[in-house]
């Protein structure tokens, strides 16, 4: 099952089916992650100049033990940005609240992207939350898709496929299993971002992709790591 927290999230660790839970608002932190700048509501007058930022609702956002794994995947397009990185064609997949995908086209404001999710509750909290958040969407230039799919099972994902940028944050076994899926789908020289894993799980995880033909470019160094790959 794939059902990220979108911040993609477990994805930050990922949940199970019965754990969705109602979170105080009062309780979590914002997060503070390169440019972007992610609190619920009860925070939002402390937003920093300057920040990239996005409310999530606290209700089915993200829990008190995701911060790493959320931090550490908007980390990671901040860099590829920094790097100079463009995008134009972003698929994330398990986007439980949709937040990576919101990133990426912040980030990348041209980009087509595509965020999907097995679950119809999280692709509807993704739609609640581009609502607050005034993301467009749509199937265009500048747009975020929702969708409801399990993996790369979904003829949008088909139709938009090769991706030059994919993103994943959900967990290590999921990963391993779909890299025959998510390889084939991102473009030749394209950057595939995973997530969701912690740094025993690592090895494993670089080592199915690397067999595939893509070359890790960093393997990050926290706990919950986070992989970036070019195929």
């Amino acid at each position: 099952m794939l059902r990220g927290l979108g911040s993609g999230e477990p994805a930050v660790e990922q949940l199970g089916e019965d754990d969705w839970v109602t979170m105080s608002q009062s309780g979590l932190e914002p997060i503070r992650a390169g440019l972007f700048f992610v609190h619920t509501p009860t925070h939002r007058d402390r937003v920093p100049a300057g920040t990239i930022a996005f409310e999530i609702d606290a209700g089915l956002a993200f829990g008190t033990g995701q911060h790493a794994t959320t931090a550490g995947c908007l980390e990671a397009l901040d860099q590829l940005d920094s790097d100079k990185h463009a995008f134009r064609n972003v698929a994330d997949i398990g986007t439980g609240t949709g937040l990576l995908a919101f990133a990426a086209l912040a980030l990348w404001p041209g980009a087509k992207v595509i965020a999907t999710d097995i679950d119809p509750v999280a692709v509807d909290v993704a739609r609640d939350n581009a609502r607050i958040n005034e993301i467009p969407l749509g199937h265009g230039a500048g747009e975020v898709l929702l969708a409801q799919a399990d993996g790369m099972d979904s003829p949008m994902l088909a139709a938009r496929a090769p991706f030059d940028l994919l993103i994943a944050n959900i967990l290590a076994g999921p990963l391993i299993e779909l890299a025959p899926a998510f390889v084939p789908a991102t473009a030749p020289g394209g950057t595939i971002v995973l997530a969701g894993l912690l740094d025993t799980q690592s090895d494993a995880v670089v080592s199915a992709y690397e067999a595939l033909g893509c070359s890790l470019i960093d393997g990050g160094k926290s706990e919950w790591r986070v992989l970036v790959f070019r195929r």
